[in-house]
C-alpha cells in the first residue's frame, strides 16, 4: 500500500488551495472515531472534504459520489461527541487559510468565526497523518489552547507528547511527522488506481493533475476491499460458528436416539409382567418369566417395594416416555440435519461471493429458527441467467435469497431444477418450450461448477420438475425437499 507523505499532501493542498480558501462549512457528519465529512461551499459549488485518519489509510481528499458508496458511508443518527464539538465552533464558518508546515504530514485549515459575544476569533483545525499517531485537533489560535480533538492522548499513552482540550496545542516532536524524500527522485509516488500505476510527475510548484481523483479513488479502493475481506471474515466466522453448533447438537441427539432405542423392552417386560400377574409373588426383587415374542426365558428386575402390577405399570411408564423422547429426538435430528445443510450451503455461497453486496444478500438464519420461518425480502438482484438461441433460459441462484427466489418466483410447474446431491451449490433453473438432453447435461454441469465439488473428479447432479420440490413448513430460506428426481453423474 501507498503511503500519504507530505509530498501528496502538498500537491494536494496546491490544488485545491483556491476551493478551500473562502469556503464556508455548510455540514459536519462523523461516520465512525476515524473518519469525518466537512461540506465545503464556494463558488456555487460544494464539495465533500474527507478526512480519513485510520492509521493503515490515513489521507484527506474531496470524495466524490461513486467514491462515498464504494466507500460505504453510513452516517450514525447520535453524532458523536466531537462531530457536536465541530458544529459548535465550525458550522457556517468560514475557511480563511490552508496551510501545511514545511515537510509536515499535517494540513492546517484556520477558520475565522465569533464567540458568544461576537468577537470574530480564529480557530485551527490541525490534521496529523502520521500513521498511528493520526489525529483531528480543533484549537484556538489566539490562546493555541486545544479546545478538543478525535483520540484524547494522556500521559498514560505517550510521555513524548500529549493532546486533550484544555492544554496548549504544540507540534508533534520532528522524527515522527517528517518525510525525507531526496529531490532528485522528481516525481510523487506512483499512486495505483483499479490496478493501473499512474505515476505522477513533480515540477517545482509540487502539483499534479487530478491528484485528488487518484488520492479519492485509490484509498476509496483500499477501504472498500478491507469493509469487503472485514465483512467475509464475520460472516465466515459467524456461519461455522453456529455450523459448529449445529453439528455437536446433532451428534448429542443421535446418541441419545441411540439409547432411547431400547425403550421397547420396557412394553415388552409390562406384558409379561400383566401376563404372569397371578403366578409371581409381590414385593419380590426379580420375576422369571418365559418371553414368547423370543421364545426364551428372561428374568425381569422388579422393586421389592412394589407389587408386581405397580412393576408393570412403571415399566409402560418408561415404555411410553422413551416412545414420546424417540419420536421428538427423530423430529428434531431431521431440523438440525435441514439446518446442518442449509448452512453449509449459506458457507459455500459467502465462499463465492465477490464483493459487499453479493454478502448483503446472504441470509444467515437465526439459530434456532424464528418462528414462522424468515421475515427477509426475497430478492432476484445480481440472478445470472444464460438465455440461449432457441429461447431457453438457464437461471442460476448464488446465495440462500437468490435461490430462494428462482424456486419461488421464476420456475413454473414443468421447469426442471438442478442441484448437487448430498454437496452445497447454487440451484439452477432451466425454463425451455423444447427440454433435450443437451440442455439437461448443460444446466448439470453448471450445477457442478456452481458448487463446493466444483474440482471433484465426479459429483452427482439430481434434477426434478418444479411441481415435485416442497418448501417445508419454518424451512430456512432457499431450502426444498424433492421427490420424483433423477441423477446424472458429471466428470
Amino acid at each position: 500500500m501507498i503511503s500519504f507523505d507530505s509530498l501528496i499532501l502538498k500537491a494536494f493542498i496546491n490544488q485545491n488551495k483556491e476551493f478551500i480558501t473562502g469556503g464556508r462549512i455548510n455540514k459536519i457528519q462523523q461516520p465512525t472515531r476515524r473518519e469525518l465529512i466537512l461540506s465545503v461551499r464556494n463558488s456555487g459549488q460544494t464539495r465533500q472534504f474527507y478526512i480519513n485518519i485510520d492509521p493503515k489509510m490515513y489521507h484527506v481528499c474531496f470524495m466524490s459520489d461513486e467514491s462515498s458508496k464504494k466507500r460505504r458511508i453510513e452516517i450514525p443518527q447520535k453524532p458523536p461527541m466531537f462531530c457536536m464539538l465541530l458544529r459548535k465552533y465550525l458550522q457556517n464558518s468560514k475557511i480563511a487559510k490552508v496551510n501545511q508546515p514545511d515537510g509536515e504530514r499535517i494540513l492546517e485549515l484556520f477558520f475565522e468565526t465569533y464567540n458568544e459575544i461576537g468577537d470574530k476569533i480564529y480557530l485551527c483545525l490541525a490534521v496529523e497523518l502520521m500513521g498511528k499517531y493520526s489525529n483531528v485537533i480543533l484549537y484556538n489560535t489566539d490562546t493555541n489552547m486545544i479546545l478538543g480533538c478525535a483520540h484524547n492522548v494522556g500521559a498514560d499513552k505517550s510521555q513524548v507528547r500529549e493532546v486533550y482540550g484544555q492544554i496548549p496545542y504544540t507540534y508533534p516532536p520532528e522524527h515522527s511527522s517528517k518525510y525525507f524524500i531526496e529531490e532528485r527522485y522528481g516525481f510523487l509516488k506512483s499512486i495505483n488506481v483499479n490496478g493501473i500505476a499512474r505515476p505522477c510527475r513533480a515540477r517545482n510548484d509540487m502539483t499534479c493533475e487530478n491528484v485528488n481523483s487518484l488520492i479519492d479513488n485509490y484509498y476509496a479502493t483500499l477501504t472498500y476491499n478491507a469493509k469487503f475481506k472485514a465483512l467475509k471474515s464475520e460472516y465466515l466466522t459467524l456461519t461455522n460458528q453456529k455450523l459448529k453448533k449445529c453439528k455437536k447438537s446433532l451428534n448429542e441427539m443421535s446418541l441419545q436416539l441411540k439409547r432411547s432405542e431400547n425403550y421397547d423392552k420396557f412394553r415388552l417386560y409390562g406384558d409379561l409382567l400383566m401376563g404372569n400377574l397371578y403366578n409371581l409373588k409381590d414385593y419380590t426383587t426379580e420375576a422369571k418369566v418365559f418371553d414368547y415374542e423370543n421364545n426364551q426365558g428372561i428374568t425381569i428386575p422388579l422393586k421389592d417395594t412394589k407389587t408386581v402390577k405397580e412393576n408393570a405399570n412403571d415399566y409402560y411408564k418408561k415404555y411410553n416416555k422413551g416412545k414420546t423422547a424417540g419420536i421428538k429426538l427423530s423430529e428434531l435430528i431431521e431440523e438440525n440435519r435441514q439446518n446442518k445443510e442449509y448452512l453449509e450451503s449459506v458457507l459455500y455461497s459467502v465462499e463465492i461471493a465477490k464483493n459487499i453486496d453479493d454478502l448483503k444478500e446472504i441470509e444467515i438464519m437465526q439459530y434456532p429458527p424464528l418462528e414462522g420461518g424468515s421475515k427477509s425480502l426475497i430478492s432476484g438482484r445480481g440472478l445470472t441467467c444464460i438465455e440461449k438461441p432457441d429461447g431457453a433460459r438457464i437461471y442460476i441462484g448464488k446465495n440462500n435469497k437468490q435461490n430462494d427466489y428462482i424456486i419461488s418466483k421464476l420456475a413454473g410447474d414443468e421447469d426442471l431444477w438442478f442441484h448437487t446431491k448430498d454437496c452445497p451449490g447454487s440451484h439452477v433453473l432451466l425454463k425451455s418450450q423444447n427440454i433435450t438432453d443437451d440442455l439437461i447435461l448443460e444446466c448439470a454441469k453448471l450445477a457442478k461448477e456452481n458448487s463446493k465439488g466444483a474440482n471433484s473428479s465426479k459429483i452427482g447432479v439430481i434434477y426434478t420438475k418444479r411441481k415435485y420440490l416442497r418448501k417445508p413448513p419454518k424451512a430456512n430460506l432457499g431450502y426444498v425437499t424433492y421427490k420424483n428426481e433423477k441423477e446424472i453423474v458429471i466428470d
